[in-house]
């Protein structure tokens, strides 16, 4: 079992910055990528980005790409989501997600989610 616990989420003006945070505990070693996701309001859940655990390599959702940045902490067990110029689009809460290596399911473990508001 892998617990997740983001922190991170509040209002920021559109143009602005936030960084969310995702601390994970328990079964670490199972840990083969974390994700991130958001939901909308009104809209089905969508992949923002994720990152391998070992390695480091990530991946972004096109509307993301040179605006958020995934990063690990390995030695804190944390995965960070730099996000730059929100949008109000932007708007959303935000899920982390740990796929577990031994499980043939994606994204197994899931934190409770934050809300981001980007405002005019």
């Amino acid at each position: 079992q892998v617990q997740l616990v983001e922190s991170g989420g509040g209002l920021v003006q559109s143009g602005g910055s936030l960084r969310l945070s995702c601390a994970a505990s328990g079964s670490i070693f199972s840990i083969n990528a974390m994700g991130w996701f958001r939901q909308a309001p009104g809209k089905e859940r969508e992949f923002v980005g994720a990152i391998r655990w070992s390695g480091g390599r990530t991946y972004y959702e096109d509307s993301v790409k040179g605006r958020f940045t995934i990063a690990r902490d390995n030695a804190k067990n944390t995965v960070y989501l730099q996000m730059n110029s929100l949008k109000l689009e932007d708007t959303a809460v935000y899920y982390c997600a740990a796929d577990d290596k031994t499980s043939t399911k994606l994204y197994d473990y899931w934190g409770q989610g934050t809300q981001v508001t980007v405002s005019s």
